[in-house]
């Protein structure tokens, strides 16, 4: 049974997820703030949790700093925000947090119940490339497809779900252009949403942790009006 840890202030918004989540199957933790939500995963409980689903206007700490947080305590858990304006400004911000996908508010049942799912197959063992596949070495970017590890220069890298399937999509094929719908519906199983700012903002996290220069790009190419290719250069 998977267990999820729900960050939302609102106790009627929380007690329907929270029912709706364990009609569907799954433990459920609950906390009303970021605070709370941070003590529950350093402690015993936080063991089992597998992902959080967090909403971004909190009291006190605000749901982008629980984000960095969780994030830096614990880089492999996915992370679903809740946005209830659906401002673009703030989805960016969340994802640039850390988070690996987001919902807005009101959200059905379904369509949440189907975003975790997702989120929590992200973080299942990457299907094999084949024979000789599983470790290949890109000018000091080693992936190791069947450890799920990657290194650069001898230095493990902590990459959440979310990043590290981008960067085995991408790495699969160098030099194969990739567009951001293929990316979504490879990774994010969103085939219906076509929303580039989730691409977007996984690269630029990604970027952030394999290149030297995260602003000159030499391993995770943008190719202008098509997508993205792996190289290195």
């Amino acid at each position: 049974m998977p267990h999820v840890l729900l960050i939302e202030d609102d106790a009627s918004v929380r007690d329907g997820m929270e029912l709706v989540l364990r009609r569907h199957g799954y433990g459920v933790e609950t906390a009303a703030t970021g605070e709370q939500a941070l003590a529950l995963l350093a402690g015993e409980r936080g063991a089992r949790v597998e992902l959080a689903v967090l909403d971004l206007m909190l009291p006190g700490m605000d749901g982008f700093e629980v984000c960095r947080r969780i994030r830096a305590r614990a880089p492999k858990l996915p992370v679903i925000m809740l946005t209830a304006r659906g401002d673009d400004r703030d989805i960016v911000t969340g994802l640039e947090a850390g988070a690996d996908d987001y919902v807005v508010k009101p959200v059905t049942a379904p369509v949440l119940e189907a975003r975790i799912r997702a989120a929590l197959r992200r973080a299942e063992p990457y299907p094999r490339q084949g024979p000789g596949a599983d470790r290949t070495d890109h000018a000091g970017l080693v992936i190791d497809r069947a450890g799920l590890t990657v290194t650069k220069h001898g230095v493990a890298l902590a990459l959440p779900p979310t990043e590290l399937r981008v960067l085995l999509e991408l790495s699969a094929s160098p030099g194969r252009v990739l567009t951001r719908d293929q990316l979504l519906a490879s990774v994010w199983d969103h085939t219906f949403l076509g929303d580039s700012r989730l691409v977007d903002a996984a690269v630029g996290r990604l970027r952030a942790k394999i290149e030297d220069v995260p602003a000159r790009p030499r391993y995770v190419q943008t190719v202008r009006g098509f997508g993205y290719r792996f190289g290195p250069l």
